[in-house]
């Protein structure tokens, strides 16, 4: 299946906190980086989702906020994933930022123009994606 969401990590799901409404849900990647989705108890039981399971996280590249430099500050976002800028693409109004984390997994955010110049983004920069975790897409395979 092909889908629009330009970042698509795949990975087994490591941990699995139910609640009364919404399920936490921690993806761990190859390389040992992990993303937390937040979920219905609904899309849980639906989509079979279980610790030890494989699943995959979707995340449309423009939710993803960036941060440049050493992650030294608290945010709210659950994900913060922090890597070395990649490639920098840049477009006539946006540019899409590659940051390549730790573990070697790659994540890809949309930003403006004027932001990756702001933020002083350019390949070999330290830099972090924050993604929140309700703004994480989870599947499993068919």
């Amino acid at each position: 299946m092909n889908v629009s969401a330009r970042n698509v990590f795949k990975g087994q799901i490591s941990a699995l906190v139910d609640g009364a409404v919404n399920a936490e849900v921690e993806l761990c990647l190859p390389g040992g980086d992990k993303i937390v989705a937040i979920v219905t108890e609904a899309s849980v039981k639906s989509l079979g989702l279980a610790i030890g399971k494989e699943a995959l996280a979707y995340v449309k590249a423009p939710w993803v906020m960036l941060l440049a430099g050493p992650a030294n500050v608290k945010f709210s976002a659950r994900n913060q994933l922090t890597g070395t800028v990649s490639q920098v693409t840049k477009g006539a109004v946006n540019s899409e930022v590659a940051i390549t984390l730790t573990g070697g997994t790659v994540v890809y955010a949309v930003v403006t123009n004027e932001a990756v110049l702001e933020l002083g983004l350019k390949e070999g920069s330290a830099a972090s994606a924050l993604i929140k975790a309700s703004q994480v897409i989870l599947g499993v395979p068919a």
